[in-house]
């Protein structure tokens, strides 16, 4: 996806070797027109594929799922990183730990809004370690229900997290794959499905 890739050399600032910041257009601040390209882009990307719904994780998974959702018009439902009052029985639960923040929590969602005959398509807005992905994946199988595939936003490709999803049979497109964050300049992968 070209407009995603130029948004990121553009406006992403890679910190170290592994950490992107994308905070001008996905993390913190939302550039509204690349959403709706990108919820495009996963429309065209898992059509045919029978989602009945998205799950996602908060925050930085909502805009990208709200506009796939709306593409694919499908509802979207989000697993929330902290506790609530009002999210507080019948839940689905599992860990994940978060590398950027160096922590480990609990995500949960609401059982009444996943069920067994739901073909589910999980998005989230980085790939490196598959924590996240693997984590909701988890979600989606305490329910009852079938992982249709897993999109993402970026996929740092330098980091076994995209093996760790197809070894589990997942179906996973990312929109861009970058392969190095090395001395401050971000890479893409070349060639097919770059």
């Amino acid at each position: 996806m070209e407009l995603l890739k130029e948004k990121i050399l553009n406006e992403g600032v890679a910190l170290s070797d592994t950490v992107l910041k994308v905070d001008h257009f996905l993390n913190h601040q939302i550039d509204p027109e690349l959403m709706v390209e990108i919820g495009q882009a996963f429309k065209e990307r898992f059509e045919g594929k029978n989602i009945t719904r998205i799950l996602t994780l908060e925050s930085s998974g909502i805009a990208p799922s709200v506009m796939a959702g709306l593409a694919l018009g499908v509802p979207v439902v989000f697993a929330r990183k902290r506790k609530s009052l009002t999210l507080d029985e019948n839940l689905l639960t599992a860990e994940v730990y978060s590398y950027t923040k160096q922590e480990t929590n609990t995500i949960a969602v609401a059982d009444k809004f996943i069920s067994s005959d739901d073909s589910i398509l999980i998005i989230d807005d980085f790939l490196a370690n598959g924590e996240a992905a693997n984590a909701l994946a988890d979600i989606v199988h305490l329910a009852g229900a079938r992982v249709a595939g897993i999109g993402i936003v970026i996929e740092k490709s330098f980091q076994d997290g995209a093996q760790k999803l197809k070894d589990r049979g997942y179906h996973v497109e990312s929109l861009a794959r970058i392969a190095s964050l090395s001395n401050g300049e971000i890479n893409f992968l070349s060639g097919v499905n770059a």
